[in-house]
């Protein structure tokens, strides 16, 4: 139960907060907009986690749209992003941390229809 409702919670934010940015479900410079120190909050990270995941966030934003603007194969591309900052993320979280960024991620991409196969 406590999961479900922290899932709650998690959809409920990036929800308030596309509405808050006016962004359209269609947008597709979603990935430029993620505020780094509201998710630092959300996962209590520590001055070195927010560091790291800055970068990790600005590698992320670069290559969405290079693979959102890519003329061949650009699903792929997506795919490959995510996957490369899932990756990255779980090297730099704990567990916990990677949990809570992972559940966040999969809202985030189901709202912008975003599938990963």
């Amino acid at each position: 139960m406590k999961r479900f409702g922290l899932t709650l919670a998690a959809a409920l934010c990036i929800s308030a907060a596309t509405f808050a940015a006016g962004n359209d479900a269609n947008n597709t410079n979603w990935y430029e907009n993620i505020n780094v120190n509201k998710l630092g909050r959300y996962l209590n990270l520590t001055a070195d986690q927010h560091q790291e995941v800055t970068g990790i966030i600005n590698t992320f934003g670069r290559q969405m749209y290079r693979a959102e603007n890519a003329g061949k194969n650009p699903e792929k591309r997506v795919r490959r992003a995510v996957y490369s900052n899932l990756r990255l993320m779980q090297q730099t979280l704990d567990d916990k941390q990677y949990a809570a960024y992972k559940r966040l991620m999969n809202v985030t991409l189901d709202n912008k229809g975003i599938e990963l196969k």
